[in-house]
């Protein structure tokens, strides 16, 4: 009975972690509008240094953290350069279909002689 029990507990568990994420994900606007990515990400950058020296603190560990390195990071460009890409390569889709289409008849075609 407990062969049987085992794998539903473990896809549960899967399950409540993966919905968790995606919930604590949708709650602080990771998934909503470019500038509610980048308030997050300035919450995140403000918070984690404090909490591993926290954390160090806790555990015993007086080691020297190096400092956050500065990351020039524009959520806004990443996501147009994403559609100008996506853009571009459907528009090149159907031309790039012909040619590779051309290329494997010729290849048959060298192969059959």
């Amino acid at each position: 009975m407990a062969a049987r029990i085992l794998p539903v507990v473990k896809l549960a568990t899967k399950v409540t972690i993966a919905g968790g994420a995606l919930y604590v994900a949708c709650d602080s606007g990771l998934l909503g509008s470019s500038e509610q990515g980048s308030e997050a990400l300035e919450k995140a950058k403000a918070a984690i240094p404090p909490a591993i020296q926290e954390w160090m603190k806790y555990f015993g560990l007086e080691a020297q953290l190096p400092t956050m390195p500065k990351i020039e990071f524009s959520p806004v460009q990443s996501w147009n350069s994403g559609v100008r890409w996506t853009i571009s390569t459907l528009s090149e889709a159907p031309t790039k279909a012909t040619e590779y289409s051309n290329q494997g008849l010729q290849y048959l075609k060298d192969l059959t002689k």
